[in-house]
């Protein structure tokens, strides 16, 4: 088989999204990173509470997947925190470790202390968040992110300045905070916030372009799912040349959450030719494990990840199924199951299915049956999902097609 960007024997995406009227504007960088922040920003979901020993772990799985940074955590929120940092410090793996800091130089020599090679400073960008959200004046806000990141710089930390609410801030003060901050002050990159959510895709590139052209420094995603645009604006911020995404695992994170790494990580590789050297065999394993660690349960639909995502109800999609599966396996799904570590795909009975799911089930079983048979079969099979408001297990419909086949041959 032939390969094209958009049809490899592992996905069948849309050759309209690499014709060159459509690529000929973007600016990927030529290197790109993950940034990891469930550790951080993900674990303040509500309710979920990672312990020292449970973040070690998560570290150590995120590494395996071969995510580029992972936020360990923020020292000053408790002493398990600060030692659970240091413990991924010492791990000795692949990732760089950050820590997460306000802007007090205090919490700098912390996150020295813990080991690691890299910070972020957070400080809202916006005059109204400093002044309705902290309660401060301006000044204090600017002198604290000056002698904040030149404390960084001092310990030889890679400092990624963090503004807070960035995408609601005028664009021009915006730029000059950020300017007079990596003048005065330090910053080895910025990392425009995405807050609440609140922006599109086509602001967020267009001003990620503008802060890269006055600033001359690299720039980070950081958005957030409220209205469910999180993973398309942290695209348009890579194509329009931001070099880090702030992700977590399975989006987890405040309010709707934090941007999926899986949805990330795919679509740059199946929908834009990206392919960041993420282990994405491993996404399902690796969701599992952070999610029952976090005592949060996803929607079965769920895209990457949902348990149910490779099951098959309808009967129009089973009879593509059957006739597909052996030589055309990307006819009826977009990517393989076998790319992300789901289970393969298979067709299940209920409400929804048709003739191709009872072919599937009386060739599994050795059946065998006339097309009246299959047809009494499945209205049987229907109205069963109906008494149930469930699928039919294998048993159930075995005991339905006996029952249906004992009655033709009375």
């Amino acid at each position: 088989m032939s390969q094209q960007p958009w049809k490899t024997d592992k996905w069948f995406s849309s050759l309209w999204d690499f014709m060159p009227e459509v690529t000929k504007h973007y600016a990927f960088p030529p290197k790109m990173k993950i940034h990891d922040v469930t550790l951080r920003d993900g674990e303040q979901q509500t309710a979920v509470v990672f312990r020292r020993e449970e973040k070690v772990a998560i570290a150590k799985k995120l590494d395996s997947l071969g995510i580029h940074r992972i936020e360990a955590g923020m020292p000053a929120v408790s002493p398990q925190d600060r030692a659970a940092i240091s413990d991924i410090a010492a791990l000795g793996l692949k990732a760089e470790i950050f820590g997460f800091a306000r802007c007090i130089p205090a919490e700098v020599k912390v996150i020295k202390e813990c080991g690691c090679t890299g910070i972020v400073i957070e400080i809202p960008a916006s005059d109204h968040m400093i002044q309705y959200g902290y309660g401060w004046p301006i000044e204090r806000a600017m002198k604290a992110s000056i002698e904040t990141t030149l404390a960084a710089k001092e310990a030889g930390l890679y400092t990624v300045f963090f503004t807070i609410d960035s995408t609601r801030t005028e664009i021009n003060r915006f730029l000059d905070i950020c300017e007079q901050v990596a003048t005065e002050g330090h910053m080895d990159a910025l990392t425009m916030a995405d807050t609440m959510g609140v922006t599109t895709p086509e602001a967020y590139g267009y001003v990620v372009k503008k802060v890269i052209e006055r600033l001359k420094k690299p720039v980070e995603a950081h958005c957030h799912m409220d209205f469910g645009l999180g993973v398309a604006n942290t695209i348009a911020a890579l194509q329009a040349g931001a070099s880090v995404a702030h992700t977590t695992v399975t989006g987890l994170g405040e309010r709707a959450g934090n941007v999926p790494t899986e949805e990330v990580v795919m679509s740059l590789l199946c929908l834009y030719g990206k392919d960041l050297g993420i282990k994405t065999e491993h996404f399902v394993e690796v969701s599992k494990f952070v999610m029952d660690l976090a005592k949060v349960q996803q929607p079965p639909n769920r895209p990457i990840v949902g348990d149910k995502l490779y099951e098959i109800e309808s009967g129009i999609i089973a009879g593509w199924f059957r006739l597909a599966r052996k030589d055309h396996p990307t006819e009826y799904v977009p990517f393989v199951p076998e790319l992300v570590g789901q289970k393969p795909v298979s067709i299940v009975l209920g409400k929804n299915s048709g003739p191709p799911s009872m072919e599937e089930y009386c060739e599994k079983l050795g059946l065998k049956a006339t097309d009246d048979e299959k047809m009494a079969i499945l209205q049987a099979v229907k109205a069963k999902s109906f008494e149930k408001k469930d699928l039919l297990t294998i048993d159930e419909f075995k005991a339905i097609a006996e029952q249906v086949l004992a009655k033709a041959t009375v």
